[in-house]
């Protein structure tokens, strides 16, 4: 459900105009190379109504725009920060599958993945504010959920048994808690806003110019 998902969020982005807007973050980890072209071991990509706004892999280590509006309005100090947070997310991922295999004692011969998708949606308001909707925050392994954060209560969800040590663990953690529910009800939606209002100023200057 969680692959078909994400294909379904590259593939049906919401327009401009439409009044709910969306940003999501996207982390596809490999537990080894396959050593096939494109296929790379560690990707993370931004999402603005299902458009890749940014992108990085393991292969060229830089996190970089899709979009022009995200190379003309960000400062190279943000590039340089989301690039380092990649860096340590690869690492991170890198980890958790190890724990992950070990947990389901899968053998380091086959092919395993891991994924997290995370991110919010908000509702656009006569004033032209955002007014957050649900936010997301989900795992996947080897194509299955695994994992998912409850925003309205502040807990964590286990899809699998094997899941729930981790559950355990995350709910344990008051700080990670409050954490990651602040994220999605307040500091996504703050980015939400912000890149759709430079995607919107850079429409009306190219309309500026049409004959």
């Amino acid at each position: 459900m969680f692959v078909i998902a994400v294909l379904l969020l590259v593939g049906t982005g919401l327009t401009v105009n439409s009044e709910t807007h969306s940003l999501t973050y996207i982390y596809t980890a490999l537990s080894k190379p396959v050593g096939l072209p494109g296929i790379r071991e560690f990707t993370a990509m931004g999402l603005l109504d299902g458009r890749m706004i940014d992108y990085f892999d393991s292969e060229h280590q830089v996190k970089v725009p899709r979009q022009e509006w995200m190379r003309e309005r960000l400062p190279a100090d943000y590039w340089e920060r989301g690039t380092q947070s990649r860096k340590r997310k690869q690492q991170r991922f890198k980890v958790n599958i190890g724990i992950l295999m070990e947990r389901m004692r899968q053998s380091d011969s086959d092919l395993h993945v891991l994924q997290w998708m995370h991110g919010c949606e908000g509702q656009t308001q006569p004033d032209g504010t955002l007014r957050f909707v649900p936010g997301m925050k989900m795992y996947a392994y080897d194509g299955d959920d695994f994992l998912s954060f409850d925003d309205k209560h502040g807990v964590w969800v286990a899809a699998t048994p094997e899941a729930e040590p981790t559950k355990k663990k995350w709910d344990g953690i008051q700080v990670l808690r409050e954490y990651t529910k602040g994220y999605l009800e307040n500091e996504c939606i703050i980015w939400l806003s912000k890149f759709l209002n430079y995607e919107q100023q850079q429409l009306k200057t190219a309309r500026m110019y049409e004959i």
